[in-house]
C-alpha cells in the first residue's frame, strides 16, 4: 500500500464514530466514480444511435435522456440543496446534514444525464450515472432515522419506542449503510465484462435494494407506532404543542416524517421492482417511470422538510443532552421546557 493510500485509510479510521457511516459511503461513492470513469468504451456506436435508440445494443436507458427535464430536476434539487444549507447554518439541526449532502450528490446523478444525451452508449457516464442516482437517497433515509430518535428524546417518550432513541440512529443507520455497501458492491460487479459475473452483481443489488426496502418500511412501521402510541397513551404529550401555530406543533413534524418516508418508500418498492426486471426491463428503459416513480417521490420527500426544518421545531443536539437528565416520567414538563 503506498503511503499517500495509508495515510487516507488512516484519516478515515481516525474520524468519529458518529461520521464514519458517512465516511464510508462516500469513500464507496468515491472509488465507484473512479472505476466508472477510468471504464473505457472501445465500442463503436451504431449508426442509428440517436434516431433509433430503443435497438441500440449499446444504450443502457434505451431512450435519448431529455435535457430540458434533466435541467428542471437538477435546478429544482439544488435550489433545495441550498435552501436547507443556508438553514442548517442559520437553525441548526445537524441531524439533517446526511439529506443536504444527499441532495447535491443527488443533483450530480441528474447532471451526468446531460452526458448521456449527447453519449447514449457512454458505459462510463452510465455507471456514474446510475450510483449517484440510486445510492444518493442513501443518504436521505439516514436522516429520517436520526431525525425520528430526536423527536423521540424532545418529547421524552422513550417507552414508546421499540429501540431506545440513543440507539435507534445507530441500529437503522449501520443498516442503511450496509445495504449501500451491498449495492455499490453490486453495482462495481454488474460492470464485469463477465456475464456471469455481471449477472451476479445485478443480484447482489437487488439483494441490497431488497433489505434496504424491508429495514425502512420496519422503520416506518416503528415511527407510526411511536405517534399511534403518544396519542392514544400519552395525551398530554402529544397535546403539548397546542398552543402554538401548527408550523411550530411537533405534531406537524411528526406528519412530515411520515409524508417524506412513504415518498423514500414509494421509491425503493419501483426501485425492487425495476431491478427485478432488469437493467433493460420496461421500468428501467422508460423515461417517465423514472422522473413519476423515482425523481417526483424522492423530491417530495427532501422538499417537504423546508418550511418545517427541524432545527426550527426541535431543540439542537446540546439541548437534548441536557433533557435527557430530566426524570423519564416528566415528559410534558421537558418539552415545555426546550420550547421556552
Amino acid at each position: 500500500m503506498t503511503s499517500s493510500a495509508s495515510t487516507s485509510l488512516r484519516s478515515l479510521l481516525s474520524i468519529s464514530s458518529a461520521r464514519r457511516p458517512l465516511a464510508w459511503a462516500a469513500l464507496a461513492i468515491l472509488l465507484a466514480s473512479l472505476v466508472s470513469s477510468a471504464q473505457a468504451d472501445d465500442r463503436t456506436p451504431p449508426p442509428w444511435e440517436f434516431t433509433d435508440p430503443k435497438h441500440d445494443p449499446y444504450n443502457p436507458l434505451q431512450y435519448i435522456a431529455n435535457n430540458t427535464l434533466s435541467a428542471i430536476a437538477i435546478s429544482l434539487v439544488l435550489f433545495v440543496a441550498l435552501l436547507q444549507t443556508f438553514m442548517l447554518w442559520r437553525q441548526g439541526g445537524l441531524c439533517m446534514l446526511a439529506m443536504v449532502i444527499g441532495e447535491y450528490t443527488w443533483s450530480v446523478g441528474f447532471g451526468t444525464r446531460f452526458g448521456l444525451h449527447t453519449q447514449p452508449d457512454s458505459q462510463g457516464i452510465y455507471i456514474a450515472y446510475y450510483l449517484f442516482i440510486v445510492l444518493s437517497p442513501c443518504a436521505f433515509i439516514a436522516s429520517e432515522y436520526m431525525l425520528l430518535g430526536r423527536l423521540a428524546r424532545y418529547l421524552k417518550s422513550h417507552r414508546h419506542l421499540l429501540i431506545p432513541p440513543q440507539r435507534i440512529t445507530v441500529v437503522f443507520v449501520v443498516s442503511d449503510v450496509t445495504t449501500f455497501l451491498i449495492q455499490a458492491a453490486g453495482a462495481l460487479l454488474s460492470i464485469s465484462k463477465n456475464q456471469k459475473l455481471s449477472k451476479t452483481g445485478e443480484h447482489i443489488f437487488l439483494a441490497g435494494l431488497v433489505l434496504q426496502l424491508v429495514s425502512f418500511a420496519l422503520f416506518i412501521i416503528l415511527a407510526l407506532r411511536f405517534l399511534y402510541r403518544i396519542k392514544t397513551m400519552d395525551p398530554h404529550v402529544w397535546t403539548v404543542d397546542a398552543a402554538q401555530p401548527w408550523h411550530r406543533d411537533w405534531r406537524t413534524l411528526g406528519a412530515v416524517l411520515i409524508v417524506s418516508s412513504l415518498g423514500i418508500l414509494v421509491r425503493c418498492v419501483y426501485r425492487v421492482i425495476e431491478l427485478s426486471q432488469g437493467y433493460r426491463g420496461h421500468l428501467a428503459t422508460t423515461e417517465a417511470f423514472f422522473y413519476a416513480l423515482d425523481s417526483l417521490p424522492l423530491f417530495i420527500a427532501v422538499a417537504v422538510y423546508t418550511p418545517f426544518w427541524p432545527g426550527r421545531m426541535i431543540p439542537t443536539i446540546d439541548q437534548l443532552a441536557k433533557m435527557d437528565k430530566v426524570p423519564a416520567g416528566d415528559e410534558r414538563s421537558s418539552a415545555e421546557e426546550t420550547k421556552a
